[in-house]
C-alpha cells in the first residue's frame, strides 16, 4: 500500500464487531455504491474486546436509548440469516435467550422498579419479581438478604462474539468493502474536516468521511483531529469453574455485590461450566491500561477474595467448585458516564466516533453499524434515533447516567 493517492470514500478505523458492523451496513445500503476501507492493526482480534468479552445481550438499563439500541440488537440475532447470509450459509451464533437476572437488596430495589417500569413501557420482556417468586422459581438461589430482582423472560441471553464479529466481517467483504492490516497513526485534518487518514507504513488514504471505531486507541486517534474524548483502556477479568452441584436454568445473574455469573455450555460430567467476574466499583480496583503489554495477566486473588464469595453467597452450591480457566481484556472505558459516545464529531463533522463503549459494544454493534452507516449516507439517523449518545454530551459534560453498570 505506498500510493500516497489513495482514495476511499469511507475509511473504518478498526474491523472489530462495531467497525466491521458499520462496514456491512454502509455496504449494503442500496443507494451506496462507493468504496469503503477498514484498516485492522491485527486481523486475528487476539486483543479485542469484542474476541474476549462475555457476548451478552441485555435489554436491562435505565436509559431509553440503550433500551431501543438492545431491541434492535437482538431482532437483527434472531434474524441474523436475513442479513449475514453469504451465499445461502446463515451463520451460526448459538444465541440463548437464557435471561438477565438483576438482583436488589434495601439500596437497590427502588432502583431495579423503576427501570423495570421504563423497560417495560419500551416494550421490553422484563419482569419484576419480589422475593418470594425468586425463590421459587431459582430454588439454588440464596434470597435472604434480597427485596427483589428483575429477570429478563425473553430477548435477553448470550451468544457466540466471536462467531459474529467474523460475520459481519465476512458479509461486508462479500458487498466488496476491502480488509487491511495496518495501524492508523493520525487523522488529516483541512478545513475542519478529516481529508485523509495516515498509517504508520508511511501511506495515506483520501477520503470522504472517516469512521473511529479502534477501542481502546480511539482516544489518542481522535486527538489527532483535535478532538477530545475520555475514553481509556481498563482491564476485565473472566473466570471459568465448574460446578457440580444443581444450579438448573441459571440465567446471566447480577448480584448486588456487581459480580455476575452464568453458565457456559451443556452440563458435562464434571458438572455444569460457568464464567463470571465483577465490576470494580472503586477506582482503587480499576486497573487502567496505558498500553495492549500486560491486558492479558490475569490476577487470580481478585476471583478468590471478590468474585467467588459473592457467588458462594449468592448460591451456595458455588461454596464447592473447581477453578478453570481464566482471561482478561481491556474495556474501552467512557470516563464520563460508562456509556458509548456515537455519532459525529463536535467541529468535525465528517469524523464519526463510535468509541467508548464500556463492555456493551457486541451487544450494540447491529444498531450502532446501522446508525452510523444511516447518518454517513443520509446526514441523519433512520431507524433508530442514537443522538443522546453524541459526541455533544461529552463537550458539554452532560452524561447520561446509567445506573445498571455491569
Amino acid at each position: 500500500m505506498s500510493s500516497s493517492s489513495e482514495s476511499a470514500d469511507v475509511v473504518i478505523c478498526g474491523g472489530a464487531a462495531i467497525g466491521s458492523s458499520v462496514a456491512y451496513h454502509l455496504a449494503a445500503d442500496p443507494g451506496f455504491k462507493g468504496k469503503v476501507v477498514v484498516i485492522e492493526k491485527d486481523p486475528s482480534y487476539r486483543l479485542a474486546a469484542s474476541a474476549l468479552s462475555a457476548a451478552s445481550i441485555r435489554q436491562q438499563y435505565s436509559s431509553a436509548v440503550n433500551i431501543r439500541i438492545s431491541l434492535f440488537g437482538i431482532d437483527f440475532l434472531r434474524n441474523l440469516g436475513t442479513h449475514l447470509a453469504v451465499d445461502g450459509e446463515t451463520p451460526v451464533i448459538d444465541l440463548h435467550e437464557g435471561g438477565y437476572l438483576y438482583l436488589g437488596g434495601d439500596e437497590g430495589a427502588p432502583i431495579l422498579a423503576a427501570n423495570q417500569a421504563l423497560q417495560a413501557a419500551e416494550g421490553a420482556d422484563i419482569a419484576l419479581y419480589a422475593a418470594e417468586m425468586l425463590r421459587r422459581k431459582f430454588s439454588w438461589l440464596n434470597t435472604s438478604d434480597l427485596i427483589c430482582g428483575t429477570y429478563g423472560i425473553s430477548g435477553e441471553g448470550w451468544f457466540d462474539g466471536w462467531a459474529l464479529l467474523q460475520a459481519f466481517r465476512k458479509k461486508a467483504r462479500s458487498l466488496g468493502v476491502e480488509y487491511r492490516q495496518g495501524e492508523v497513526s493520525g487523522y488529516n485534518v483541512e478545513g475542519g474536516c478529516v481529508t485523509g487518514v495516515a498509517l504508520t507504513d508511511g501511506s495515506r488514504i483520501a477520503c470522504g468521511a472517516v469512521v473511529n471505531a479502534s477501542g481502546t486507541h480511539g482516544a489518542r486517534l481522535a486527538a489527532t483531529a483535535g478532538v477530545a474524548i475520555p475514553v481509556k483502556s481498563m482491564k476485565r477479568y473472566v473466570f471459568s469453574f465448574t460446578c457440580k452441584g444443581e444450579v438448573d436454568n441459571c440465567p446471566l445473574l447480577i448480584d448486588t455485590t456487581g459480580v455476575w455469573c452464568r453458565p457456559e455450555g451443556k452440563r458435562g460430567s464434571e458438572g455444569q461450566l460457568f464464567i463470571g467476574g465483577s465490576s470494580p466499583t472503586r477506582e482503587a480496583d480499576q486497573e487502567w491500561l496505558e498500553s495492549d503489554p500486560g491486558v492479558e495477566d490475569v490476577d487470580w486473588s481478585f476471583f478468590e477474595e471478590t468474585v467467588w464469595p459473592a457467588l458462594a453467597h449468592r448460591i451456595p452450591a458455588f461454596e464447592q467448585i473447581r477453578p478453570g480457566r481464566a482471561w482478561a481484556g481491556p474495556y474501552d472505558m467512557n470516563g464520563l458516564d460508562h456509556n458509548a459516545i456515537i455519532g459525529p464529531a463536535a467541529g468535525v463533522p465528517n469524523l464519526y466516533l463510535a468509541n467508548g463503549f464500556s463492555g456493551h459494544g457486541l451487544q450494540q454493534s447491529p444498531a450502532v453499524g446501522r446508525g452510523l452507516a444511516e447518518h454517513i449516507l443520509h446526514g441523519g439517523y433512520r431507524a433508530l434515533d442514537l443522538a443522546d449518545l453524541g459526541h455533544e454530551r461529552i463537550v458539554e459534560g452532560r452524561p447520561l447516567l446509567e445506573a445498571n453498570i455491569i
